[in-house]
């Protein structure tokens, strides 16, 4: 079974349309709304919002994990368009995601199996996706005789996206799983090698739960994104294989292996 998978997809709209030729499976593990680009500064919500200056001001400041200061910066960058309440911010902020949702979904293969990630909205999902799409979040699935788990979102995190779970409610809905044969999620485990991010040189959030979780189940592979540029794409924890697919949005090809 010929499976191709793609994870921060991140707007890239004519990359993803072509990702699920010649698989006889398409996963998609989310992260497909682009707030910023951390590659061209000129595209991206917040720059849309406030202009690319702003896009790169913002960009470097979040790199140099001065996240106090980004958000001062930002608040600034809202009262400047006469935006002050949180309430306000939001309702921008969500018809720009609903923009781009409209044009990736339109784009997104179908069939395909879809989770969340850490930057995605959930609840404006059901608003576009196709009835070929099979989301699944904290949700497992039989596949060729085999168990496939699918678990969405990210961890808190300073970065404050979307869609975060404490870690308490992440490891309840994995564990509610149980065994699987093959683990797909957003978030890599805890590892320094898997969430060490080389460019933008901070540790990602990495799941101490997806750590355990494979300890005592081992699954033949995990599958994830969220780390754009990691240390190692690859890691074997056990007899499990933990593996970054990739970066889509820079790669613009999916990961592809034989299940």
């Amino acid at each position: 079974m010929r499976v191709h998978i793609a994870s921060d997809v991140h707007g890239a709209t004519k990359a993803i349309s072509a990702a699920a030729q010649g698989s006889d499976v398409f996963v998609c593990l989310g992260d497909l709304i682009l707030f910023l680009d951390y590659d061209d500064p000129g595209h991206g919500i917040y720059a849309d919002l406030f202009g690319e200056d702003y896009a790169r001001t913002y960009i470097e400041l979040r790199t140099a994990n001065k996240f106090d200061e980004a958000r001062e910066f930002s608040a600034n960058a809202w009262q400047g368009i006469g935006v002050s309440s949180q309430d306000q911010r939001w309702g921008v902020l969500q018809q720009k995601v609903r923009e781009q949702y409209e044009i990736m979904f339109e784009a997104m293969p179908a069939p395909a199996i879809l989770t969340y990630g850490n930057v995605d909205v959930p609840a404006l999902w059901p608003e576009f996706i196709k009835t070929e799409h099979r989301v699944l979040d904290g949700e497992v699935i039989e596949m060729d005789g085999k168990r496939w788990g699918f678990l969405g979102g990210g961890l808190v995190s300073p970065m404050r996206t979307p869609y975060e779970l404490t870690p308490e409610e992440y490891a309840t809905k994995l564990q509610a799983m149980g065994q699987v044969d093959v683990l797909f999620t957003h978030i890599p485990p805890r590892h320094e090698l898997l969430n060490y991010d080389t460019v933008a040189r901070r540790f990602e959030v990495g799941s101490s739960a997806l750590t355990e979780y494979i300890v005592e189940y081992q699954p033949k592979y995990h599958f994830f994104g969220h780390v754009h540029q990691p240390l190692r794409s690859r890691v074997r924890m056990g007899k499990t294989e933990c593996i970054n697919v990739g970066h889509f949005h820079g790669r613009q090809t999916p990961f592809v292996i034989d299940l």
